[in-house]
């Protein structure tokens, strides 16, 4: 079943215990990002307070308060283009201290545990929501898997959080 709009942010906020993202791109394009892409490139920072004002942000907070676990693990292999240190610096560093549990996995220094090149979410390690992407990165659905055994699923949450490294020691942000 595809999720889109009201139906997909009801049900990415219904977990009740661990959203997890497995990422697999070297770069996403969102068409809502450009002016802050351009700004990024143009050497800005992120406006701190845009930390308490981020809608994404201020749902993270809520959850994580909530006793809720927010964790992704983004899968790359170095060196980090400019598109993968704008999604750190303007995305994780901001997501990181809002609660979010974010991992890198490089592959340049760690092998590939046996990951899928596809990107998904895993809810309360029973819900499966498969992203799918074109070839330029832009999102071009969201698939909930009906009547699919989450247990690979689950088992490749762990192999990739347990082979990654949290963000903040993967990367210093300047």
């Amino acid at each position: 079943m595809r999720l889109e709009g009201d139906a997909w942010q009801e049900f990415f906020h219904s977990f009740r215990r661990e959203a997890f993202r497995l990422e697999t791109l070297p770069g996403y394009t969102v068409p809502e990002e450009e002016d802050e892409l351009r700004r990024f490139l143009a050497g800005e920072a992120r406006p701190a307070e845009e930390l308490h004002t981020d809608t994404y942000l201020i749902k993270v907070r809520e959850h994580v308060e909530a006793g809720r676990r927010m964790r992704r693990v983004h899968t790359l292999t170095s060196p980090v283009g400019d598109h993968l240190r704008f999604q750190f610096e303007w995305g994780y560093a901001f997501s990181v201290q809002a609660g979010e549990e974010v991992n890198i996995l490089d592959f340049a220094t760690t092998p590939d545990p046996g990951l899928p090149r596809q990107d998904f979410w895993l809810f309360d390690d029973t819900h499966v929501v498969l992203m799918h992407y074109a070839a330029d990165g832009t999102q071009t659905g969201r698939e909930l898997l009906e009547d699919t055994d989450p247990a690979p699923y689950v088992r490749y949450k762990d192999l990739a959080l347990e082979h990654s490294t949290p963000f903040t020691e993967y990367y210093k942000v300047r």
